[in-house]
């Protein structure tokens, strides 16, 4: 049997009654006061998640920007220092290695770097860091060294309308207020060294922080005076309202951003190369052959992952994600279908329990602030 790890805020988690399940090797909180209190808290205040679990890398050396751009296919030329990417990791054929956000940060965090040292942070999810770590090192360049820090650092995520005004509030150094959404920093907070991401993963506005494992629990229970503790239940009601991607559902190596709505990402008119590239070449020339798309349901007709997808009683596709929107109050799901049942407004059919429930194709996401 594996034993779970546990990150630097299991006790308080514990502390809380949080009800706890094994997720990514990890032993982690579902819920605390419950999935729909803890989603209205972070759609209408404030919610503090622990994702301490995430993979955290450093990356330095010369030119790093250059070195990791071989193996994504956004732009990295654009990534000033102070700015974050969120991209993904192709292997060959396209196909998506892990989503990630790339932040970069110049001459570092923490450290003093030599003059022609660059230094980029890159967080990654929890069930793949093992695999995403192994594959940078097989293809950056020597010169380019690596730093695992996972252990070393707490990750917490704050998000919801009043987290950044109350985060500002223990960090009057810094104007966070004015910081634009996916740029970050480095500072101290309550005494700590720390790095402020203004990203998240709910659809609402926040920041995540990373700080020393040894300043996790004095920081979040700082934040326990403003924040209601929240946990993966509510992670992923919120992320899916926002139609945000969880990896190994939605998006995996068998799927190409192209396929995913990931387009945005894939920037094939730059001059450098990428893993990849050739293959997203290829398919964006002979047309995309399946999309993910948004779909609603209506009544409690809940659309659950791997559920198939039909279209006039023939099975065309299949559901990725689904919940009944705590927001909304209605049903919303992601799936893959063929490209041209991909238009909204299409209405398909979801198996469920044996029987078949409409559901429409719309635009994505089903819920922004």
């Amino acid at each position: 049997m594996t034993l779970l790890l546990r990150t630097p805020l299991h006790s308080l988690c514990l502390q809380l009654q949080a009800r706890m399940t094994g997720f990514s090797g990890w032993e982690m909180p579902v819920q605390f006061s419950g999935i729909l209190q803890e989603h209205q808290a972070v759609r209408q205040e404030a919610g503090a998640f622990d994702i301490s679990h995430m993979g955290k890398f450093v990356l330095t050396g010369p030119d790093v920007i250059t070195a990791l751009q071989r193996l994504v296919p956004s732009d990295l030329s654009r990534l000033s220092v102070g700015k974050a990417q969120y991209t993904v990791l192709l292997n060959p054929e396209g196909g998506i290695v892990d989503d990630l956000i790339v932040y970069h940060q110049g001459q570092g965090f923490a450290q003093n770097l030599a003059e022609n040292q660059q230094q980029i942070t890159l967080i990654v999810n929890a069930g793949t860091t093992g695999k995403d770590k192994a594959w940078l090192q097989q293809h950056l360049p020597e010169t380019i060294a690596l730093a695992d820090i996972s252990q070393e650092q707490a990750l917490i995520a704050l998000q919801g309308p009043t987290a950044v005004e109350n985060l500002q509030r223990l960090c009057p150094d810094y104007d966070l207020l004015n910081l634009p959404r996916y740029n970050h920093l480095t500072g101290k907070l309550l005494g700590h060294p720390a790095f402020f991401a203004r990203t998240g993963y709910t659809g609402e506005d926040g920041f995540e922080i990373m700080v020393p494992t040894a300043a996790a629990e004095k920081i979040w229970q700082a934040f326990m005076e403003f924040a209601t503790p929240c946990g993966l239940g509510a992670r992923d009601t919120l992320r899916l309202e926002a139609a945000m991607a969880l990896y190994g559902q939605d998006i995996d190596d068998t799927t190409t951003p192209l396929e995913a709505g990931l387009s945005w990402l894939v920037h094939l008119d730059k001059t450098a190369d990428f893993i990849g590239r050739s293959a997203l070449e290829q398919q964006k020339a002979d047309g995309v052959q399946r999309r993910l798309v948004g779909l609603t349901l209506e009544g409690r007709n809940i659309a659950r992952h791997d559920y198939l997808v039909l279209n006039q009683g023939e099975t065309v596709g299949i559901i990725t994600s689904g919940t009944l929107s705590p927001t909304l109050g209605y049903p919303v799901a992601l799936g893959y279908v063929p490209a041209d049942l991909a238009k909204v407004g299409q209405t398909l059919e979801i198996a469920i329990r044996h029987k078949t429930f409409p559901a429409t194709v719309v635009k994505r996401p089903f819920y922004k602030v």
